[in-house]
């Protein structure tokens, strides 16, 4: 299950959900084809209200929710874990059967949102001193679960 939020938006934040269990086909393996999936989902959105879902195609569905929100209620039945470069080392991090890893862009979440998610029981894990990029990171965590 990957959650794309969008926070930039004009009115409510949008968070597209896939799901690739239940996605048939994405269109490709680039870019291109995500992109598609998310700009389908952007547009199944124009007039949504507050925390209101609508699907988009099968597998992939998009809600007006924030970030803040979404973890909440992710935090209910996952274990979270945020990226950061003072976090334990993953290698040196048990894990349980439903991990859940938050990943940002380019722009640090700010210093309110980390104190949020610590409160909620995320734990920091670190992949390195040197920041990466969200697409690096998902490749490194899933070759350190493999490896267990």
């Amino acid at each position: 299950m990957v959650y794309l939020v969008l926070e930039s938006t004009a009115d409510y934040s949008r968070t597209i959900r896939f799901d690739a269990q239940a996605m048939h086909d994405i269109g490709g393996f680039h870019e291109q084809a995500l992109l598609g999936k998310v700009a389908r989902a952007l547009d199944v959105s124009v007039g949504m209200g507050k925390e209101e879902t609508r699907p988009v195609e099968t597998g992939v569905s998009v809600r007006t929710i924030s970030f803040e929100r979404l973890v909440a209620e992710l935090a209910g039945t996952l274990q979270l874990y945020v990226m950061d470069r003072k976090g334990t080392p993953i290698r040196e991090q048990a894990f349980g059967a439903n991990p859940c890893f938050l990943l940002t862009d380019h722009i640090p979440m700010p210093k309110k949102t980390f104190h949020s998610l610590e409160r909620q029981g995320a734990k920091k894990i670190s992949l390195g001193s040197r920041m990466l990029f969200a697409s690096q990171c998902v490749v490194l965590i899933h070759h350190e679960l493999d490896q267990r």
